[in-house]
């Protein structure tokens, strides 16, 4: 294995680890946007609030990581990437900053349209984000995105079949996951009520994502048959294990079982990127690019590969004690509980 093959499961473990974490987080803020009005939606609002709110932050790291990952040991594939991408990608950054800005001054604003505001904002972008990463996956999956164009495509590259399905996919996905994140901290904290409450909707996201995915065989075999015969060539491992992890989780949950359920719904998650990475290998951009053409020079990728390891070792820790705290309710404090029925309430 050469130190490019390194990098490369480096950048997809910085995408793995942003798919199940960001994702999550951005599923909790879609189920903020369809919690209902005020009083209907105070409860389930004030739980997905109090679930992000010590992590959200941690979450977007991963997205920071593979931007500098992609742009240093892969200059060229960047180049092509964020020129032809530009227009989704930026609305999912805009759409990132409006959600992260609207989630901390929601707690503090001091009318109740201002927390409405705030909270619309947040849950609005919670799915424009995932919506336009996905279209930009889709872009780069179907082989439209091409190094060195000159003249790229800036609207068809991401505004046909494949892209829109994925970036619904996305949605749902990470609906999906959330929902099932959430009904784990329900019962965790003896939430009863909302525990059934989360359950139906990761259900209903569940079933979504599987019908988006059925649906998906066909519409990409029309539009970007190549991905397609790769999905079911050499990813078709990893596509039924997406399946099967994701029944089983919802298949425990419905027991009322709460022990493997997040992991089984992250195992979901997983085999989806890692069956994409492994039907696209050895290709960064599809039919174009390959990863050995697009590397930065061996000096760069093992420098780029010391500094990971560095960063691991000095990060890993912190993050691990981050999310073993917060499930440990140990980040809970008395103004932090008031933040969260503060942000349930618009």
């Amino acid at each position: 294995m050469t130190a490019v093959d390194l990098t490369a499961i480096v950048l997809w473990l910085g995408l793995t680890a942003y798919a199940v974490f960001g994702g999550a987080d951005f599923g909790g803020g879609f189920w903020d946007l369809v919690a209902g009005g005020s009083e209907t939606g105070k409860e389930p609002r004030a739980h997905i609030a109090e679930a992000i709110g010590p992590v959200w932050e941690a979450n977007h790291t991963w997205l920071i990581f593979d931007l500098v990952i992609l742009w240093t040991a892969f200059p060229e594939a960047f180049q092509a990437i964020m020129s032809t991408l530009f227009i989704p990608l930026s609305l999912a950054a805009f759409g990132i900053l409006l959600r992260g800005a609207a989630f901390a001054f929601r707690p503090v604003a001091e009318t109740l349209s201002g927390k409405r505001a705030a909270g619309a904002v947040f849950a609005a972008s919670s799915v424009v984000a995932p919506f336009f990463l996905g279209a930009a996956a889709g872009a780069i999956a179907s082989g439209r995105v091409v190094a060195g164009d000159p003249s790229p495509d800036l609207i068809g590259s991401w505004l046909n079949p494949t892209s829109v399905l994925v970036g619904l996919l996305a949605v749902a996905v990470c609906a999906y996951l959330a929902a099932v994140f959430l009904v784990a901290d329900a019962r965790r904290l003896e939430r009863a009520e909302l525990a059934r409450y989360f359950l139906r909707r990761a259900t209903v996201a569940a079933l979504v994502a599987g019908a988006l995915s059925l649906a998906g065989i066909a519409v990409v075999g029309m539009d970007a048959p190549v991905l397609a015969d790769e999905l079911l060539g050499d990813g078709w491992p990893f596509i039924v294990a997406a399946g099967a992890f994701g029944t089983a989780a919802l298949v425990r949950l419905a027991r009322g079982s709460v022990h493997g359920t997040r992991v089984l719904a992250v195992g979901a998650v997983v085999a989806v990127v890692w069956g994409w990475g492994v039907a696209q290998y050895p290709s960064i951009l599809p039919d174009t690019l390959t990863l050995a053409q697009a590397a930065a020079p061996p000096g760069s990728q093992e420098a780029l590969l010391v500094v990971f390891i560095v960063a691991a070792v000095l990060i890993a820790p912190s993050l691990g004690l981050l999310f073993i705290l917060d499930q440990r309710s140990r980040l809970e404090t008395e103004g932090l509980g008031a933040d969260a029925k503060e942000r349930g309430a618009g």
